[in-house]
């Protein structure tokens, strides 16, 4: 009732300044109850929330707010976020400078600190304590766009990715009630960001449809100590806890006392989600948190496919579940392997590119703004499936084990994240002509972006340019993007057409420099060997 009731006092207000049915609003806010109910007043009006996850830079949510065409921005004050307070607002005064196509800012208090109040900017709670606690539902059709959410490619600007009404929340509530085996009355704890797809379908939409109490988790998984999660799960009670491999990868690091000294005998499922999770990760989280007696599921989709695709439940009762391993296709769900000639692979034991073979509700309709990119990005690589853009083994049993990555996307503590991005933002330095990022593995983060750098005739201050570089990344993306090693080379590994084939920076990277396998499409062979020397005097100089 106070979420409806906030919700009502939200859309009013909204329309109260001019929002309309299908405009298209920002929200830029860290995760709390009236973040969730900004969303749903938008939904309530048919209006189109657009989330920005509260990290990005002033950069990175201008970029956003102009492709989607948004008419308004929400946010706080400030946010609070492991003990240290980000500065919303200035973050978005900056970014609104560049923006045109917005209107208003509603303005919300997160913490009682006084921040600018300019012409276009209106205070969020003044205004909702004045309006109606009655607001009927715009009717929609089910085709009709419920949110848009950006994510990164493999080349160019990150992508709005397109949600409908009807059939993503069909998807988001059925995947959530059946793949957490959700019981009415069950405390549901999804740690993720409203910024991310996980937010939107599991703190949201999929509980909030089911009837579930629903955790908003606004901290990190450190703060005040590494035992926050933990002492959540007992206070709350929580019954199901879905979360990042990055954030079980940190925890493991400060031991199990953390853990133990809490009470987490009502969880009876958990979840991973955002990345693949390693053994180590996952014998821990299952035998360390869990007690060995909670169902422990790797569950793997995408912002793309709207809510889960794999996971070892639903199943026959007590099947059996493999360790990191998503296993099993939900229903209406089918996952085809396919070869490099555009063939499906039959059998088991095999490995392919993995793709799904017919729609399904929670399923992406278009790229916002650039149909024919969503097209070609998820359609043209195999004719007549959806290509996921990640790589999956079958088991001789018939599970599935997605691979990781097939193209220049890495995933930095469950953040997607296309290394051309942090290339174009490098490229801005008037001292680098050239630079190559690609993933390497990371014990914490699962992957970092590693960057090789090519710069102008012999500069002195290379540490200073470095320095810059990372400034750079960060204003320009996030600081999560920053890459962890900058290592400067004479010249990048091309084909003679000009292709860097960043296959072989990673061989180097992963040191398997023994193994570069065909390199007579190389320009010049003799790179490689400038390159490793170049890579050793960097490690050596590190140690």
């Amino acid at each position: 009732r106070e979420l409806l009731d906030m919700t009502c006092r939200l859309a009013n207000t909204l329309k109260k300044y001019g929002i309309e049915r299908g405009d298209k609003v920002a929200i830029y806010m860290s995760v709390s109850p009236l973040s969730v109910a900004a969303m749903l007043a938008c939904a309530r009006i048919g209006a189109i929330h657009n989330v920005i996850f509260a990290g990005f830079s002033a950069e990175s949510l201008a970029g956003r707010i102009m492709d989607s065409g948004c008419k308004a921005v929400i946010t706080y004050n400030q946010g609070v976020r492991g003990g240290r307070i980000i500065e919303l607002k200035k973050t978005v005064d900056k970014a609104v400078k560049n923006c045109p196509s917005i209107r208003h800012v509603f303005v919300a208090q997160r913490t009682d600190n006084e921040v600018q109040m300019g012409d276009c900017d209106i205070s969020l709670e003044e205004e909702m304590a004045k309006a109606d606690s009655v607001c009927i539902p715009e009717s929609m059709d089910s085709e009709d766009i419920l949110f848009m959410l950006y994510t990164s490619g493999s080349t160019g600007k990150p992508k709005g990715i397109v949600h409908t009404q009807a059939g993503y929340l069909l998807y988001a509530a059925l995947t959530h009630k059946y793949v957490f085996d959700y019981q009415q009355g069950d405390v549901f704890g999804c740690v993720a960001d409203i910024g991310w797809i996980t937010g939107h379908s599991y703190v949201v939409y999929g509980p909030l449809c089911n009837g579930a109490t629903s955790v908003l988790f606004e901290s990190t998984p450190v703060y005040p100590d590494p035992g926050r999660y933990w002492e959540v799960v007992q206070r709350l009670r929580v019954n199901q806890f879905y979360g990042a491999p990055t954030a079980i990868r940190l925890l493991l690091n400060y031991g199990e006392e953390w853990v133990k000294k809490y009470d987490r005998s009502s969880l009876k499922t958990l979840g991973s989600v955002g990345e693949p999770i390693n053994h180590e990760a996952w014998q821990w989280f299952y035998h360390v948190v869990g007690e060995g007696r909670c169902t422990l599921l790797d569950t793997w989709w995408q912002t793309e496919t709207g809510g889960i695709c794999i996971a070892p439940r639903p199943s026959e009762e007590n099947a059996e579940v493999v360790p990191a391993m998503a296993m099993r296709p939900f229903f209406g769900i089918v996952p085809v392997l396919m070869d490099e000639n555009g063939k499906v692979i039959e059998g088991n034991d095999v490995s392919g590119a993995l793709c799904i073979a017919q729609p399904w509700p929670g399923m992406a309709r278009t790229i916002y703004g650039d149909h024919q990119r969503f097209v070609d990005a998820y359609f043209k690589p195999y004719p007549g499936y959806y290509f996921t853009g990640d790589g999956a083994y079958r088991t001789k049993k018939g599970y599935y084990q997605i691979t990781g990555r097939m193209d220049d996307v890495i995933n930095i503590s469950g953040h997607r994240l296309g290394t051309a991005e942090i290339e174009d933002a490098m490229a801005d330095h008037p001292e680098v002509p050239e630079t190559a990022v690609i993933g390497y593995p990371h014990k914490i983060k699962g992957e970092g972006a590693f960057a090789f750098i090519v710069l102008k005739e012999e500069t002195a201050h290379t540490d200073c340019v470095k320095e810059e570089l990372r400034a750079i990344v960060a204003s320009k993306i996030a600081k999560y993007a920053v890459p962890d090693h900058i290592v400067v080379v004479k010249r990048l590994p091309k084909t003679r057409s000009g292709k860097i084939m960043r296959r072989l920076l990673r061989k180097v990277v992963t040191e398997q420099s023994s193994s570069m396998g065909d390199i007579t499409t190389l320009d010049d062979p003799s790179v490689v060997k400038e390159i490793l020397e170049a890579y050793q005097k960097y490690k050596e100089k590190s140690s």
